[in-house]
């Protein structure tokens, strides 16, 4: 049998509410001192993680492999994805726990930033490489600013983390010989969530994906359970309730245009698809977090 895996908001908080954050910064010190300096294999709904490791030392676990870290380092960790971390008590460093809908890229969106999203990553940064030290320096800025309470700040945290996750990518990909191996469940997850963002405006079953991935769709749906804990239909699902989240607070389309764009014929359809999901309906949610927004 296989072991239930949490699903937190932030690690060891499951509050079954909406998040009512879209970044959130501490250090790495801060939570895992708490749970005697392990994270346990857990997951995240609709966060994207970012760990900067500045000392110290540890694994990281994706899935069902191990990787060792050796700072200074930046973990990538996308929404879904089974993930947990020892850490060694001199650990040094911060997390970042952001929406994925607030993201520049999203992660499987067809552009090179947004396709490296989809996927963990564990970078090396070079402490003589001058987009490395430029990296480390965002990310301390990124802290501090999160700390204050300044004009702007909003802004300028979504500025810093995409320049983070820019650079980042690049730098990875100019070294991805340190890349850690991914195991072939992680490269088939990697190939659902780039087919999702390419065709989940099409409503297509998992029968497709699972016939354009090239596994049966009851080995497809074992893959996701054991990555993701979830299903491909939830996964489809979610992207439909991503998009539709940030159409609503990002444009100025009407709920029955919004629901058109992502291929529900029916508005009330859409509207039931929404609530089902969220609790909410679409106009309902679009107000309160509209408001929730203004006052962040």
């Amino acid at each position: 049998m296989s072991r239930h895996v949490p699903t937190y908001e932030l690690y060891g908080e499951n509050t079954g509410r909406e998040p009512d954050f879209w970044l959130h910064c501490e250090t790495i010190r801060s939570r895992s001192s708490l749970h005697q300096w392990e994270i346990r294999l857990h997951r995240h709904e609709s966060f994207f993680q970012i760990l900067y490791i500045e000392a110290g030392s540890g694994d990281a676990i994706f899935g069902e492999k191990s990787h060792a870290i050796h700072p200074p380092a930046v973990i990538t960790v996308p929404p879904g994805l089974h993930h947990g971390f020892r850490f060694s008590r001199d650990i040094d460093g911060i997390v970042i726990t952001t929406l994925r809908s607030h993201l520049s890229h999203p992660p499987g969106e067809r552009s090179h930033v947004g396709e490296w999203l989809a996927t963990p990553h564990l970078t090396p940064l070079d402490p003589h490489n001058a987009e490395a030290i430029y990296v480390m320096q965002t990310l301390r800025r990124l802290g501090e600013e999160f700390e204050s309470r300044r004009s702007g700040r909003n802004e300028v945290l979504a500025a810093y983390v995409a320049l983070v996750l820019r650079l980042t990518a690049r730098i990875s990909h100019q070294g991805n010989k340190q890349e850690p191996p991914l195991n072939e469940n992680v490269r088939r997850m990697e190939m659902l969530n780039e087919l999702i963002q390419r065709h989940f405006r099409s409503h297509k079953p998992a029968s497709f994906y699972a016939r354009e991935i090239g596994v049966s769709p009851t080995h497809l749906t074992r893959i996701v359970r054991s990555m993701a804990g979830n299903t491909p239909h939830e996964l489809i699902a979610g992207k439909l309730i991503e998009e539709a989240k940030r159409q609503l607070v990002f444009t100025l389309a009407s709920v029955q245009e919004i629901g058109f764009q992502l291929g529900f014929a029916d508005p009330a359809y859409f509207s039931r698809f929404f609530l089902k999901y969220t609790g909410e309906t679409p106009r309902v949610w679009r107000m309160k977090e509209k408001v929730r927004l203004e006052g962040a």
